[in-house]
């Protein structure tokens, strides 16, 4: 287990390297200058040029580059250009909405995904497989954002049990902040918790198929014993690489669930910097959700080695 976990510890170390250079590569060639982006079109030479030097946009890239990755390593993730303040405090105080949105939603569509899942293949080609079968597949039809702005329409305006955007601030208290995070979570979840359902059901049945498992019903084990002590746990493996994609969506992936319910959040952040030219806040910000994809990805590799422990003797 232990040579397994070190190989995949250098293989994450060369990935965020990459990451880090295909990221600082591909937004440093965007066009337009952040310095006459914020100056305007009127701005004169000498005034772009000064500006440029305040920000550090006159030094070699190479140089801005090797600065960015040292200050990373070190928690410092620059200045933004554009609200001048430490992007490290600004990706602090979206994390506090866009983690726990991410984290619920995750949650939430493993805890439906799961049961519904099992129960479809434990009823394979029967009225409740295809009553699931036919729920998922309208939950990977349906737009999350319509979905999102559904649950508004009758949660927040018809019955008023939710608001219908905003987030008080954690400072207002647990259940204020859960409670506008609700909808949203929601939103995200149920879409993913199909798509988790049908792969759940999926790799379930091709496991009951299998040799093992017809061995263990031959001496003596139900059906369902057999599903629950052999089956589920083989299963998990492709479902669980499923999980640690959908994390990484949930937390980067919802723009517009945020922009729908006014969040905000990492999504929003990233649209709004985008647009302003803020480089320095794109990357830092497109880097860390790179590092929690593939931190994420490294923990689900030693999951399936805690679950499969013949992945540990092939290494």
């Amino acid at each position: 287990m232990l040579r397994y976990t070190l190989k995949r510890l250098i293989s994450l170390g060369v990935s965020l390297a990459v990451a880090s250079l295909v990221i600082f590569l591909v937004v440093e060639v965007a066009p337009g200058d952040p310095a006459a982006f914020m100056l305007g079109i009127n701005a004169e030479p000498e005034a772009v040029a000064a500006l440029r030097a305040e920000l550090g946009l006159d030094v070699p890239k190479w140089q801005r580059y090797l600065d960015w990755v040292g200050g990373m390593a070190t928690g410092d993730f620059g200045t933004s250009y554009t609200y001048r303040t430490t992007v490290a405090e600004m990706i602090a105080e979206r994390l506090q909405v866009s983690l726990p949105l991410a984290l619920c939603a995750l949650a939430l569509s493993t805890a439906l995904a799961f049961p519904a899942g099992i129960y479809a293949a434990a009823r394979r080609g029967r009225a409740g497989d295809l009553a699931v079968m036919g729920a998922t597949q309208l939950g990977i039809a349906v737009p999350n954002f319509w979905f999102a702005m559904m649950l508004v329409l009758l949660f927040s305006i018809t019955l008023g049990w939710f608001g219908a955007g905003g987030f008080p601030g954690w400072e207002a208290g647990l259940w204020p902040g859960l409670k506008a995070l609700t909808l949203p979570a929601v939103a995200l979840a149920l879409p993913q918790a199909a798509i988790l359902a049908r792969v759940m059901r999926s790799s379930l049945i091709e496991i009951m198929g299998e040799d093992f498992m017809r061995t263990a019903r031959a001496k003596g084990l139900t059906r369902r014993q057999a599903l629950w002590r052999h089956g589920v746990r083989n299963a998990l493996i492709p479902v669980l690489t499923i999980i640690g994609l959908q994390f990484a969506f949930l937390l980067a992936g919802a723009i517009i669930i945020e922009q729908v319910f006014y969040l905000p959040g990492l999504g929003r952040l990233i649209f709004q910097s985008i647009s302003a030219r803020d480089l320095i806040v794109v990357e830092s910000v497109v880097m860390l959700l790179v590092f929690a994809v593939i931190v994420v990805n490294f923990l689900v590799d030693l999951a399936y080695a805690a679950v499969d422990p013949r992945l540990r003797r092939r290494t």
